[in-house]
């Protein structure tokens, strides 16, 4: 019955399964190699490095003396057998193979010359030390599958050893494999033990990940609630009242109708950017691409005028200079912190310093490449008390976060006069030409 090409296509080949076998689990990262204590770092070092010079020294001895085999000979199989060693804190698998093949040579070396009464063989006792050093390594390094094929090897060589000479094998080769085995079962054992702990522990930061955000979309919707619950409804009232006042009240000049129309548009402007930034906190990520909070239009330098129109009519002189035309093409970023910027520092001017003349000034800095922003305030003429007597600074922290975030400076400080000044400069961050006026 023969197979279907599906399973014969998923079978893989004899040569890509050795492949996956031989190929090392993962980068050449050193045993013990993350922990904190220099002393841990360096144990496996000082571990192999003291087991290859001592089994440099007697492998060299045994096989010449003991077993008498050529001393040149003895020489290069203890150095192939005793230097990889230095290789395995790092590399285990290449030194694994480096070693394996060293001691199937000495063993075919051995045959070459006459058998020793109670000589192990084909494995000698400090090749059996190095091996199962090795296989320790690799024990806590490598793959089950690999750790398998390891044995396997071994257990094979040593059984077509016995079948070519089984009069010079011992019951030491038997016992050796049963001591590779167990020494990769525990070594693995070990290793999986490490990997289910460091699995768990990430799998524990992940979830306190998971329970930090979800502790902070649990508080951006109760405030954005509480916004509009509470901010929202009476901005609401203020913008009804306001339309209301000329039919409710009569005899009304004309001057005091157009303040109560001026008083309705502030508060629906102020509702619109309440609903987009209620769309922001609804949002599940912090620049409201899921509730689609900034996906309405955001002011920029163009609404400047507006703001300056909207202050003077609050009772402050302010006096607007802006390149004519406005530049085009602005960065989004620049183009919003600007606005912010001068929106925040004139409500200051207004909070703490009522009829202070002002002074507001946006200009490109062609040179440099960027967007100079100026506020600048005396102090009031009048006796009038400040509507606020002292602020909480976040304003003036908002306006640094907005230009630490654009890579621009802000200068922030009292003048001589008593009067306040601000000046910030956005650079253009993006790599396009500056904006032509």
């Amino acid at each position: 019955m023969s197979q279907s090409p599906r399973a014969t296509a998923s079978r893989p080949s004899p040569l890509a399964f050795a492949r996956d076998v031989l190929t090392p689990a993962g980068p050449p990262v050193p045993l013990l190699g993350r922990s904190r204590r220099r002393f841990v770092r360096a144990l496996p070092y000082v571990v192999t490095g003291a087991f290859a010079v001592v089994l440099l020294g007697t492998t060299g001895t045994v096989l010449s003396q003991d077993y008498r085999l050529h001393s040149d000979i003895a020489l290069v199989l203890a150095l192939l057998q005793a230097v990889p060693l230095f290789l395995a804190v790092r590399r285990p698998l290449l030194a694994w193979a480096v070693v394996f093949t060293a001691d199937v040579a000495g063993a075919l070396a051995l045959l070459t010359v006459p058998a020793r009464e109670g000589r192990p063989w084909p494995w000698p006792p400090m090749e059996i030390i190095g091996m199962l050093l090795l296989l320790l390594l690799l024990g806590l390094r490598e793959r089950r599958r690999t750790l398998v094929a390891v044995w396997t090897l071994t257990a094979l060589a040593t059984v077509a050893f016995a079948y070519v000479s089984p009069e010079r094998s011992s019951v030491i080769s038997v016992t050796t494999l049963v001591l590779a085995g167990v020494v990769l079962i525990i070594a693995g054992a070990l290793r999986e033990r490490g990997d289910a702990q460091r699995a768990l522990a990430e799998q524990e930061t992940i979830s306190e990940a998971e329970r930090a955000r979800r502790t902070l979309l649990e508080e951006r919707t109760r405030i954005a609630r509480e916004l509009h619950d509470v901010v929202a409804h009476h901005m609401s009232v203020i913008t009804v009242q306001a339309d209301s006042a000329p039919y409710r009240l009569t005899g009304l000049p004309p001057e005091a109708r157009e303040e109560f129309a001026t008083i309705a548009a502030t508060a629906r402007e102020s509702l619109t950017e309440m609903r987009r930034l209620l769309g922001v906190l609804r949002s599940e990520d912090a620049s409201g691409e899921a509730g689609g909070g900034e996906r309405a239009p955001q002011p920029g330098v163009e609404r400047i005028p507006q703001l300056v129109e909207a202050t003077v009519r609050a009772g402050l002189p302010v006096r607007l200079s802006m390149p004519d035309p406005l530049p085009d093409a602005l960065p989004q970023a620049v183009d919003l912190s600007a606005y912010r910027i001068t929106q925040e520092a004139l409500a200051n001017v207004v909070r703490h310093a009522p009829g202070a003349a002002t002074r507001v000034s946006v200009s490109v800095d062609r040179d440099r490449g960027g967007l100079m922003v100026l506020v600048v305030n005396t102090a009031p003429e009048n006796d009038t008390p400040p509507l606020e007597t002292s602020g909480t600074g976040h304003g003036l922290v908002g306006m640094r976060e907005r230009v630490r975030l654009v890579g621009g400076t802000l200068d922030t400080g009292p003048l001589p006069d008593g009067g306040f000044r601000v000046a910030a400069r956005l650079p253009f961050t993006t790599e396009e030409e500056l904006p032509t006026a």
